[in-house]
């Protein structure tokens, strides 16, 4: 336990990349998305204003699934400290650290519904398809999807440790076939709009369960890769 808490303070020495760096996309966003709505209503535009920079900072936390294995793992070893805990302290604090801004989303979510939008009407943090659910819905669909993209930047960043640029190519190869014959097959058998009829009725909910069950995935294969990756 210790060798794990060790790992997560050693993942916070940079704290500018892992914390500063997402705060300030947030309140950049935020800012620039309440001046946009500011001009909008000076202009007389009417209706719901939404605005998606709130998401920004999930995005970055598929970067941060790079970082935290090519910037400290080499160290770690260095250090003595097993793959296991690495692994362990690493994915432990960056759920910490997406359950803590999933909770932030979710109260900032309040106060932007009881403030009527900041004033404006405006939807930033509390986006109608997410915001219609349960707190608990709510909270777990941000932090599984923070969790997802941080798992997905992990198992990238163990392909390249494990197997180096080859293995990226092969990696990014195979993927870029997958989505074509994807593309393909959905184009001749003219199953796009059925597709899009079913992703339609996703909920919130389900999409929490399906990404979920995808991070648990990734998760799995992350685990594996490390235990022969090298500095």
């Amino acid at each position: 336990m210790n060798r794990t808490i060790k790992v997560a303070r050693m993942q916070l020495i940079n704290k500018a990349t892992f914390i500063g760096i997402p705060l300030m996309i947030l309140v950049s966003a935020f800012l620039f998305t309440l001046a946009i709505w500011w001009l909008v209503r000076r202009n007389g535009g009417d209706g719901v204003l939404y605005g998606g920079g709130a998401q920004a900072p999930m995005w970055y936390f598929l970067a941060l699934g790079i970082q935290a294995l090519t910037m400290t793992f080499p160290f770690s070893l260095g250090m003595s400290i097993s793959r296991r805990t690495f692994y362990v302290g690493t994915v432990a604090l960056f759920s910490a650290c997406a359950l803590v801004l999933s909770v932030f989303y979710y109260l900032m979510g309040l106060i932007e519904t009881a403030t009527g939008g900041w004033g404006m009407d405006g939807r930033f943090f509390a986006l109608q398809w997410i915001a219609d659910n349960s707190w608990f819905v709510q909270i777990m669909f941000y932090f599984v999807l923070m969790v997802l993209l941080f798992m997905i930047g992990f198992l990238i960043a163990t392909i390249y440790m494990r197997w180096r640029q080859a293995g990226m190519v092969v990696f990014f190869t195979a993927l870029g076939l997958l989505i074509l014959g994807v593309i393909a097959i959905f184009t001749f058998t003219e199953f796009w709009g059925p597709f899009w009829d079913w992703a339609l009725t996703w909920t919130a909910a389900g999409v929490t369960l399906w990404g979920g069950a995808a991070a648990v995935l990734l998760a799995t294969g992350s685990y594996v890769t490390p235990r022969k990756a090298t500095a």
